[in-house]
């Protein structure tokens, strides 16, 4: 069945029979839970970039946060990590089909399912190799003295931990992207 609202301001080259059709419930719960990994990290980088020493040494600080460019990249990299992090939205949202009209030149063309699903496979396989030994990096064996201990390690942690999960939440968001858009299921 095709969503009228979401074809009716596209061209017809747009339409396509599998378009439209909502995604499953716990795939719009993960695509947001997805999103939501990211936020805890961001907000650590975005207090050291403010000058909060969150635990760290000293010596770390003036080396890893001190210069304005120090805290540019820190800014920056917040804000690209929650904006990829956003892409997986769009596996679940009508934008994920068909572009927004605003956009210029490609603005109400129709996605194509494998330029969304590879990119977002291949997301999801480097996520999950790159945080998946995450919860080691906090142990004594990784530990830096420079680096916060107790409970400040504990909070950072706990602020970083959560993204173990973006790369199985993207690959599951993944796989039901597929199914719907490529599959007919």
């Amino acid at each position: 069945m095709i969503n009228r609202a979401t074809t009716a301001t596209t061209p017809a080259a747009a339409v396509h029979p599998r378009d439209g059709r909502p995604p499953a419930r716990w795939a719009v719960r993960a695509a947001h839970l997805a999103a939501l990994t990211t936020v805890p990290s961001g907000l650590w980088r975005l207090c050291l970039a403010a000058g909060f020493s969150l635990g760290y040494h000293p010596d770390w600080m003036a080396h890893n946060a001190a210069t304005v460019l120090d805290r540019v990249y820190l800014v920056a990299l917040s804000l690209v990590t929650e904006g990829l992090a956003l892409l997986t939205l769009g596996l679940v949202r009508p934008w994920g089909e068909v572009l927004p009209s605003w956009l210029p030149l490609v603005g109400g063309r129709r996605v194509p399912p494998l330029a969304a699903a590879v990119p977002a496979g291949l997301g999801a396989v480097a996520l999950t190799l790159l945080w998946g030994a995450n919860p080691l990096l906090f142990t004594d064996l990784f530990h830096d003295p420079l680096e916060p201990d107790g409970g400040w390690q504990i909070l950072m942690a706990s602020a970083y931990l959560p993204l173990v999960l973006w790369g199985p939440l993207l690959g599951a968001v993944t796989v039901a992207y597929v199914r719907r858009r490529m599959m007919g299921s």
